[in-house]
């Protein structure tokens, strides 16, 4: 048994919440209201998070989330590593390092953005973090087997993570035809859909309905909304069925 909780469906794209009075923003429905794009993967095993978001520090509150065993860094953006710092809390409780999961290439940003937390030097109570390296080939963390997927945002590449039979993707454009292959055959599929309208870095809603059919996974949820998107409850009404947008704090149980 696997339990996904949305932390965070929203992206830091577009105009911010503090300065805009349009629809999406203003809503009542809480299914509007969103944070950075961030899931907790439960298991009996263990669990991780993917992606320490801007955030961060309240997603974990906010799930009353207690014990963390691992992160996974899908890239480097700050919109999904700038939480980091609060990874302390959680060492803290816990009396040792968090195991970080990222490539080599988004280890080198964390180290420059957190350099404090590497240095010769260790002040008392900063974050202590275990990186450990993330290549194209499967992994376990915990024994629990993930398979990294590659795919571009706009020139950079981007991870997405397959748990058994469950894939999650933001933050994408393009996914080449051999990453493609290690998404089929997934139940449930979480994929960026940024807003209708074109970007140079991230699926539209369209690109995003088209990837998915394309994969015939049955389930699919969209993440990283963009409020330019629309209010949740009007953009679901629009999706081919067995598609909808995800919220923070929907929960899947697989």
């Amino acid at each position: 048994m696997m339990k996904i909780t949305f932390l965070g469906t929203g992206t830091s794209q577009g105009v911010p919440v503090i300065a805009c009075n349009c629809r999406v923003c203003t809503s009542a429905d809480k299914k509007d209201n969103r944070l950075r794009s961030s899931i907790f993967v439960e298991s009996e095993i263990g669990n991780i998070v993917v992606d320490t978001t801007p955030d961060f520090r309240y997603q974990m509150l906010r799930a009353r989330v207690q014990h963390l065993e691992a992160v996974l860094i899908t890239h480097s953006h700050k919109d999904h590593i700038a939480g980091m710092d609060d990874i302390r809390a959680f060492n803290y409780f816990q009396q040792k390092p968090i195991d970080i999961y990222a490539t080599e290439f988004t280890q080198g940003a964390i180290m420059r953005e957190f350099a404090y937390a590497f240095a010769d030097f260790k002040y008392p109570g900063i974050p202590e973090l275990n990186l450990k390296t993330i290549t194209d080939e499967a992994f376990s963390v915990k024994n629990f087997p993930i398979i990294p997927i590659q795919v571009m945002h706009h020139k950079m590449p981007v991870l997405g993570f397959r748990f058994g039979d469950f894939t999650y993707i933001t933050d994408a454009n393009f996914v080449a035809d051999e990453e493609k292959e290690k998404i089929r055959g997934s139940q449930v599929l979480v994929l960026n859909a940024l807003r209708k309208e074109k970007h140079i870095s991230h699926f539209t809603l369209g690109e995003a309905i088209a990837l998915a059919q394309e994969l015939e996974v049955p389930r699919v949820y969209f993440t990283h909304i963009s409020h330019q998107l629309g209010l949740h409850q009007e953009v679901n009404q629009e999706l081919p069925a067995g598609m909808e947008l995800a919220y923070d704090g929907l929960q899947l149980e697989m």
